[in-house]
């Protein structure tokens, strides 16, 4: 137990070290081009920013099903598997970045059509993607490393990885905009520099840390494509393109939250955005610990497997099965437990504090008062809802993924439209609470099925 514990913390300490460090980047941006530029260059990061977000949202399923059949192929000693899932998701990251190139002005010119904003806002936004969108195939393959990465039980690698991408973004982006003709874009440059610093990082510690991986990959390539994206490559796409429908889902609940809030007026609007950003700070730390999951469920699935198909691998004992499995799940979801409780009672004892470091306005520190119940109340669901997100992802149960997203995004949408004519509101944090209510129930249940 103790030993499980310890798997635990250093998998998931790791990966809550490099979460926090991601919202400084957007607060550094925003302060180098607040303090170089007009409101306009303001506004223009925040919607190339959220351009951006929408593009890469979709391509989530580089990071999770390849931490998941990663995660297995290591339990279940496969090396060479692993090598190949590592070149099939960088392959995948690499054509998905190609396709965002190909479509890249169209992309830019339908959001902007439809998104309200000066024409100064707007001309600074485009700027801003032509040049952020040629770190689109670093971006990608970051996704696939770190997925991989965790997959091979390791979270130091993404932290390293994590940190120096935001340290160079920093950097690079205030040296440029402060100290070089390009002004405030040299933000979108310095992302574009600071991404393909990670990239090279990243290769850099898989030279260094998995040497046979390396000549695992170098065997692959020598052995023409059939080998290279063979493998389990139809399981691969298949729960790839459940967890791209998973992210589709997820776009509707989140970007829908965020839209409809705006129609209430910029007070609620403030008051949503303050919510919601408190309640991602909780997320990162969570998100840790899902990460953990992931790893290792999917390293006991592994183990299972290679168990069952090797009656006289002397390793394999009472605790190599389905035990195993719940045993890890049951620890992963006491310490996630832990993390919601730990950020209600931090959220119930300093609520006012907290508000006043996200806002000093007076009428927005007032509305906030009725929404403490919700901020209160969703860390301990929400834990669940990560939690199980981060189990299946390591059992690559992407089916069931799919289905609780889609069932949750339903829930979401309809339980708005049912309270919103007499909630306002509060319907809509009602719908956001029922949507993840919606994913904790489904993956409760469907876990039976599956382990």
């Amino acid at each position: 137990m103790k030993l499980l514990n310890y798997q635990i913390l250093r998998l998931a300490i790791p990966s809550i070290l490099a979460n926090i460090t991601i919202p400084l980047v957007g607060m550094v941006d925003t302060a180098i081009v607040g303090h170089i530029s007009n409101a306009s260059y303001i506004g223009g990061i925040a919607i190339g920013t959220m351009l951006f977000d929408l593009l890469y949202w979709n391509f989530g399923f580089l990071r999770v099903g390849t931490s998941g059949m990663t995660a297995q192929a290591y339990g279940k000693g496969d090396r060479v598997e692993c090598a190949r899932l590592l070149s099939q998701s960088v392959g995948i990251a690499l054509i998905g970045a190609l396709v965002i190139w190909l479509i890249q002005w169209l992309f830019v010119t339908a959001v902007l059509a439809v998104v309200p904003c000066s024409a100064e806002v707007s001309a600074f936004a485009r700027d801003y993607f032509f040049v952020r969108i040629w770190a689109a195939p670093a971006t990608l393959s970051l996704m696939a490393f770190k997925g991989w990465f965790i997959g091979m039980q390791d979270t130091v690698s993404p932290m390293i990885t994590d940190i120096m991408v935001n340290v160079v973004n920093m950097g690079v982006s205030y040296a440029l905009a402060v100290y070089t003709p390009l002004g405030a874009m040299g933000v979108a440059y310095g992302t574009v520099i600071a991404q393909l610093t990670g990239l090279l990082i990243a290769f850099v510690l898989l030279l260094v840390k998995y040497k046979d991986i390396c000549h695992q990959l170098k065997r692959l390539f020598g052995d023409k494509a059939n080998r290279l994206w063979g493998g389990e490559m139809k399981r691969f796409m298949s729960l790839n393109g459940s967890l791209f429908i998973r992210s589709l889902c997820f776009m509707v609940v989140y970007v829908g939250f965020t839209s409809l809030a705006s129609n209430y007026g910029d007070t609620e609007l403030a008051v949503s955005t303050i919510i919601m950003k408190l309640f991602m700070l909780f997320s990162y730390f969570v998100d840790g610990f899902a990460y953990a999951g992931e790893a290792l469920v999917g390293k006991e699935i592994g183990v299972r497997r290679r168990c069952l198909e090797n009656d006289s691998d002397t390793t394999c004992g009472v605790e190599r099965g389905d035990e195993a499995i719940r045993r890890v799940v049951r620890l992963l979801f006491a310490w996630s437990l832990g993390v919601g409780v730990l950020f209600t009672l931090i959220f119930y004892v300093w609520e006012e504090p907290l508000y006043r470091l996200m806002t000093s306005d007076s009428i927005v520190l007032e509305r906030l008062a009725d929404y403490t119940f919700w901020l209160v109340t969703m860390p301990i669901v929400s834990t669940l809802a990560f939690m199980w997100d981060g189990v299946y992802a390591g059992a690559t149960a992407g089916k069931q993924i799919r289905n609780a997203m889609i069932y949750a995004a339903l829930g979401f949408v309809l339980c708005y439209v049912a309270t919103y004519w007499w909630l306002g509101i509060q319907g809509l944090y009602i719908a956001y609470f029922v949507h993840l209510l919606a994913r904790v129930l489904y993956l409760t249940f469907a876990w039976r099925k599956v382990y």
